[in-house]
C-alpha cells in the first residue's frame, strides 16, 4: 500500500476535486485527449507543469525526466521513452507547441560539475546530453543559472534532429519554446531566440 499521505490525497481527490471535473473527464474519455502542447520538463518534485501553467486535464502532454533533457533522434533497438513521447505528441496528438522547461536549483545541472557517481551509471550516461551546456568557470549560483538556461537552448536544438519535428517547424505547424522556471519567484523566463536571452513572461 502507498503511504497514508498518498492514500488520504487519493480520497480527497475523489471526494473534493473529481466532482468538479467529472463532466470534463467524461468528455475527454468520449472525445479523446487533444492537448495542444507537449511539455518536456524535469522530474524535480518542485516543478508541477499543470500548476505553473494553470492547465486543465487534457491540455498538456507531459514528458518528464532528470534535467528536462532531449536525446538525439536515433533509429536502433533501444528503449527510447523520451523520443517515443515526442513522436506520439507530434504524430498522434498533433500538438502545435513544444515547451522545454528547465528550472533553478536543478540537481542534474549541478551534477555536471561533480565527479560521476559510480552507483548511478544511468544518470551519468543521461547527463551527457547536457554536457555542452557547461560553463568553464568556478561553480557559483550565477554560473549554474546560465548552465540551466544553456541546457534548455541545447535541448531545443536537439528537438530539431527529429524529422517529424523539424518538418512541422519549417512548415509553421509547430513552435518550439524554451522556458526557465525560477522556483523561488514563481516566475518563468522565456528564451528570446533572436536576442539569445531569457526574458520574464
Amino acid at each position: 500500500m502507498p503511504n497514508q499521505k498518498l492514500v488520504d490525497g487519493l480520497r480527497r481527490f475523489r471526494r473534493e476535486y473529481f466532482p468538479a471535473y467529472k463532466e470534463h473527464y467524461q468528455r475527454l474519455v468520449e472525445e479523446g485527449q487533444k492537448p495542444t502542447t507537449l511539455f518536456i520538463g524535469c522530474s524535480d518534485s518542485r516543478v508541477v507543469p499543470d500548476l505553473i501553467t494553470d492547465s486543465r486535464p487534457g491540455e498538456l502532454f507531459i514528458v518528464r525526466n532528470v534535467g528536462a533533457l532531449v536525446p538525439p533522434f536515433e533509429i536502433d533497438q533501444g528503449y527510447h521513452g523520451v523520443s517515443a513521447g515526442i513522436e506520439f505528441a507530434v504524430l498522434n496528438l498533433g500538438v502545435t507547441d513544444i515547451v522545454v522547461c528547465g528550472h533553478t536549483h536543478c540537481g542534474a545541472m549541478r551534477a555536471l560539475y561533480e565527479p560521476p557517481n559510480e552507483a548511478s551509471p544511468h544518470v551519468t550516461k543521461w547527463l551527457e546530453l547536457a554536457h555542452d551546456a557547461r560553463v568553464d568557470e568556478p561553480v557559483s549560483e550565477t554560473m549554474l543559472r546560465r548552465t540551466e538556461q544553456r541546457s534548455v537552448a541545447l535541448q531545443l536544438e536537439r528537438l530539431m534532429t527529429f524529422p517529424m519535428v523539424a518538418e512541422r517547424v519549417e512548415q509553421g505547424l509547430v513552435s518550439l519554446h524554451g522556458w526557465h522556471y525560477v522556483i523561488e519567484d514563481g516566475r518563468v523566463d522565456v528564451l528570446d531566440v533572436d536576442a539569445g536571452v531569457f526574458k520574464p513572461v
